[in-house]
């Protein structure tokens, strides 16, 4: 092309951004999730929800065009946990809960939950079991509420008496014997029925309990509690309705047969060998930490009365190793999302997880991308959203400060936009 069509097509470009009447976002420090570097005075330009520019300097509004002033503030693309609970929250009768709430009490109380998280920057969360996640999801994506944009498990699978079993802890009379639908799977017939139910409710992905739960009222938090063949089917089954599937995990022997019948992402960790961290590179598995989770149960196992006698030992002994693991896996070159199990913490606290993360070794550039470019990928959605890019989905964030230098910045978030529209800006 020649210097004079040069200009005619530049002079077109910008006659169409200013009849366009976009946004644009004015950002001291722009770390874009895809680069390693950050980039100063940078703008961002957006029409309809998207982000049609990423421009040096910051450009000067046209007629009927909006300008936001981040310029004293580090712009991010909105964050992603891999890992939430939305239906509710830790406390000290949470075991009394599934007796004493009803749907609607459980409903009720995500609202919060899902604000709390959307304004902690968090704009993309995977909800990892729940009774409401579902429905949550629908009423934020329709607007009648506030929150992060939800890719949902539903009821996550279980085994009989494993870790996602509803009935765990009941007296004799009131266990029966939960099946598929109620997201407890024995044997390969059980879990292709289990899997189709969830896709019949509606869900986005499966979530298996591969390995005995720190939290639930049983005495192992580690063993194996699915066979591989049943992993596999649900699995492959899960795959005819492209869905992938999340492995809660503890336990050496129940992360590998899940690794190996084709699990998307390992969830926890905690006693990942080096054999499991060798299958999980060789089969660009995901490691899913939520360090938060196990710092916060380690920190609650000293508290009386805090959780049921039978889980303390567990809470106690686990919890501390995840951050150990995380450090081991991450010098292994396994791929790690972000997560932090929250609703087992406390909802809107999520970004401590990165601090975790950073002290376990991890760079702060690496651990903000496993929670934008590295999540997207996770979630098979890195053509939409994870970076800040031409063509991505406008979710942008800003923060004080340089969570370069200070990753605790991420925790002081001023500034949240979803799909182009602001939900938060507390900017002079």
């Amino acid at each position: 092309m020649n210097v004079q069509l040069r200009i005619v097509a530049v002079s077109i470009c910008f006659l169409t951004f200013l009849n366009a009447q976009v946004t644009i976002v004015h950002c001291g420090v722009l770390i874009d999730g895809k680069s390693d570097n950050t980039s100063k005075v940078m703008s961002v330009l957006i029409d309809k929800g998207t982000i049609i520019d990423v421009l040096e300097g910051y450009m000067d509004p046209g007629t009927g065009d909006t300008a936001i002033d981040l310029n004293s503030y580090t712009v991010l693309p909105g964050l992603m946990d891999m890992h939430t609970h939305l239906s509710g929250e830790s406390n000290p009768k949470k075991y009394m809960e599934r007796f004493t709430l009803d749907l609607d009490d459980y409903a009720y109380q995500s609202i919060r939950f899902a604000e709390r998280t959307l304004m902690a920057g968090f704009t993309t969360v995977r909800d990892l079991g729940g009774p409401v996640n579902t429905s949550l999801r629908d009423a934020i994506k329709k607007g009648y509420l506030v929150g992060p944009r939800i890719f949902s498990a539903g009821k996550s699978l279980a085994t009989t008496g494993g870790h996602a079993d509803p009935t765990n802890g009941m007296k004799f009379k009131l266990m029966g014997d939960p099946g598929p639908a109620e997201g407890v799977v024995n044997g390969i017939p059980d879990a292709r029925k289990a899997v189709r139910q969830r896709y019949k409710n509606g869900t986005d992905l499966i979530k298996i309990t591969a390995t005995g739960g720190v939290l639930s009222v049983a005495k192992s938090g580690e063993n194996p509690q699915f066979k591989e063949d049943e992993i596999r089917a649900i699995v492959e089954t899960a795959a005819d309705y492209d869905m992938h599937v999340a492995a809660h995990a503890h336990g050496a022997e129940g992360m590998k047969r899940a690794v190996r019948a084709g699990v998307r992402s390992i969830e926890h960790g905690t006693l990942m060998d080096d054999e499991t961290m060798e299958l999980m590179k060789e089969r660009g598995t995901y490691y899913v930490p939520t360090i938060s989770a196990g710092e916060f149960v380690a920190e609650k196992a000293m508290v009386d009365g805090y959780y049921p006698e039978i889980i303390r030992p567990k809470a106690a002994k686990i919890g501390p190793q995840i951050k150990n693991t995380f450090k081991k896996a991450h010098q292994a070159g396994v791929k790690i999302a972000f997560g932090t199990d929250s609703g087992v913490s406390y909802h809107g606290d999520n970004a401590k997880e990165f601090l975790y993360m950073v002290e376990g070794g991890m760079a702060p550039m690496a651990a903000i991308q496993s929670a934008t470019r590295v999540a997207a990928e996770l979630l098979g959605i890195e053509d939409a959203l994870g970076t800040i890019e031409v063509g991505k989905t406008a979710d942008i964030i800003a923060v004080r400060g340089d969570p370069i230098k200070d990753i605790s910045a991420l925790q002081d978030v001023v500034f949240v936009m979803k799909d182009g529209v602001v939900y938060k800006n507390d900017v002079p």
